[in-house]
């Protein structure tokens, strides 16, 4: 079987990780281990994770012209990832300063920097490429312009569209909902699914919503998460729940979970790339059910918690397929 396409709009980001016992509150000053630097950015995590799957990878973005950015770039080609649609601007490389604790768990913060600057030109310089590719996977580490123009083009095209709106916004734009509504499979976590209905509904943004259906604003919040989500217009959505696995709602509206396998975790860095990208790289290289692509993505994304960084730790298919035969998973204990 031939390679899969994948195109890529995301960002690249430096990441300067340092290791805690325990994650800072507001105004606490915690003293952690020495601070390491690696490859991230959630664009680059999900390309070099589905080109180890197997995918041909494409990325479309920016970095900036210092020694972040060469790294980085370097970083990409040798993970086999195209990086011929990688503009290199003035802007400062994107950095990302995380905090690990103990237990793997993290807290992010972010400097778009060339991120920031990447726009719906680029994008349409690139339109080709997007077209011919077989899906379309796209975040919010770049701004929604440039995602929103390679959505229709890929619209236009017939190409899938995988959107992990993360991280989200603090404001609902039209703009963004329009994004969300032209997804074919939408991607979000729990705090991510409740931000977006929260904002979309305090916005009055009503008319964002799937096109005739029938449920009121008011009763969004009695909907289980993914079956509200397909209310703003994508086609299937997938709720992540970290160690627990995921819910999601599939093409027919019917809902499901696949709970989550049972390993030793160290770092929950990357592991939600590893799983957008399992989950695209499943869809358009087997063509089942959601499913089971959404079962093959909690796999990918137990496996990236057990190897510390991000890119580093995005699994094989061979690694894969082996927890798929032998793992035991959690109960699932979400409620829908």
């Amino acid at each position: 079987m031939c390679e899969p396409v994948v195109v890529v709009v995301g960002s690249v980001n430096m990441d300067l990780s340092v290791r805690v016992h325990s994650l800072p509150y507001a105004g606490e000053t915690v003293s952690g281990g020495a601070l390491q630097r690696g490859a991230g950015g959630k664009g680059a995590n999900q390309a070099v994770a589905a080109r180890r799957l197997g995918a041909r990878t494409a990325l479309i973005g920016r970095v900036g012209a210092d020694e972040f950015g060469s790294e980085l770039r370097g970083v990409l080609r040798r993970a086999e990832v195209d990086d011929s649609a990688l503009t290199t601007t003035d802007a400062a490389t994107g950095s990302a300063l995380v905090v690990i604790d103990s237990a793997g768990e993290n807290m992010i913060t972010i400097s778009p920097g060339a991120n920031g600057t990447l726009g719906p030109g680029e994008i349409t310089r690139h339109a080709a490429r997007i077209a011919a590719a077989d899906a379309l996977l796209l975040q919010l580490e770049v701004p929604i312009a440039a995602c929103l123009a390679a959505v229709r083009t890929a619209r236009a095209a017939g190409v899938l569209v995988v959107l992990n709106a993360a991280p989200l916004p603090p404001d609902v734009s039209p703009e963004l909902l329009e994004l969300i509504s032209g997804t074919d499979i939408l991607i979000v976590n729990e705090g991510e699914a409740a931000g977006l209905l929260d904002a979309a509904e305090s916005a009055g943004y009503r008319d964002g919503m799937r096109a005739g259906a029938d449920t009121r604003r008011s009763e969004l919040a009695a909907l289980p998460l993914p079956a509200a989500l397909r209310a703003l217009g994508p086609r299937e959505v997938v709720v992540t729940l970290g160690s627990r696995g995921a819910v999601y709602a599939d093409a027919d509206g019917d809902l499901d979970s696949c709970a989550g396998f049972i390993v030793e975790a160290i770092d929950a860095v990357g592991a939600g790339d590893a799983f957008c990208a399992a989950l695209t790289v499943h869809q358009v290289s087997n063509r089942t059910d959601l499913g089971s692509a959404v079962r093959y993505a909690c796999a990918a994304g137990a496996l990236a918690t057990t190897r510390r960084g991000a890119q580093s730790a995005a699994p094989t298919g061979a690694q894969i397929d082996a927890l798929l035969r032998t793992a035991t998973s959690r109960r699932s204990d979400y409620a829908s």
